[in-house]
């Protein structure tokens, strides 16, 4: 098996958003906002090469809204999902599975793309591939609460399952092992309804993709919580859950939105779980 980081771009959101009843001043600390208080972000996709499989682990934003909604989120950088699979010596083409940990656009909206120049017609991205979700979140996304509505989009989400290659995962509780070769899912129900943190088990140690469970190192400190989050005390317990979990077997943690950080660790201290190192996938 190999990893590889994908990254597919960069793009703000507001820090106060992100840090829901966090004050400023503590937050700005580890994520410096600009003078419209809006953070950079990354959409860091992982990239899964495990024999005949060719997995992406979330594909983000795409590029099919309208000016006006993209104005929201100041996208920036010179990465693209198409431009690093290059680098990498893969195409869209290659792509077997897509591990979808949910359905917010900024994680799903590059699965889907116009079809046609009247932008009236869409198909899926990877045309090759099985799209991975779980019955319970995409039943949430298809029937959006109001709260989440903005972030469930139809046309990022319908024509997967229009294509008929939407596959799902059944969840068998917390954690269901073995959903994939050498890859569990730990289910979290706080920011979203069911979704999914792959672990993956890599050269000896375990990897989890975050997704946004720990959008950032700056997210360790258990009251740290996205207003975002649909049960936020929910969020803390199962970051408790989780972040324990990770002292304790030291396990790595890829993080899908930090735009400094590939990777971190974390210990136990006096003051509850805090970071221990930061690296690169590629160091591991």
């Amino acid at each position: 098996m190999k990893l590889h980081a994908l990254n597919t771009g960069n793009f703000k959101l507001d820090g106060g958003a992100m840090f829901g009843v966090v004050p400023k001043t503590l937050w700005e600390r580890t994520n410096p906002a600009d003078a419209n208080n809006m953070c950079t972000w990354s959409m860091r996709s992982l990239l899964i090469e495990d024999g005949d499989r060719l997995m992406i682990v979330d594909c983000g934003i795409g590029d099919k809204q309208n000016e006006k909604f993209f104005s929201h989120y100041f996208l920036h950088g010179d990465d693209s999902l198409d431009g690093n699979l290059k680098k990498l010596g893969f195409s869209r083409e290659d792509i077997t599975d897509v591990f979808l940990t949910h359905l917010h656009f900024d994680h799903c909206g590059g699965a889907v793309e116009w079809a046609n120049e009247d932008h009236t017609h869409t198909r899926t991205t990877f045309k090759n591939a099985h799209f991975w979700s779980n019955e319970l979140h995409w039943q949430w996304a298809t029937e959006p609460n109001p709260r989440e509505k903005a972030s469930f989009l139809k046309e990022n989400i319908l024509p997967i399952q229009e294509s008929g290659q939407l596959k799902h995962i059944t969840r068998g509780g917390r954690i269901t092992e073995n959903v994939f070769p050498n890859i569990d899912v730990f289910f979290a129900d706080g920011h979203t309804e069911s979704q999914m943190i792959p672990l993956i088990n890599y050269k000896g140690k375990k990897i989890a993709f975050m997704a946004d469970l720990l959008p950032s190192t700056g997210h360790i400190p258990l009251p740290y919580v996205m207003g975002y989050d649909t049960r936020p005390l929910l969020t803390m317990d199962e970051k408790k859950l989780f972040l324990d979990k990770c002292a304790d077997e030291e396990i790595i943690m890829f993080l899908e939105h930090d735009s400094v950080n590939e990777c971190c660790t974390v210990q136990h201290t006096e003051k509850g779980v805090r970071l221990k190192d930061t690296f690169k996938l590629s160091e591991i």
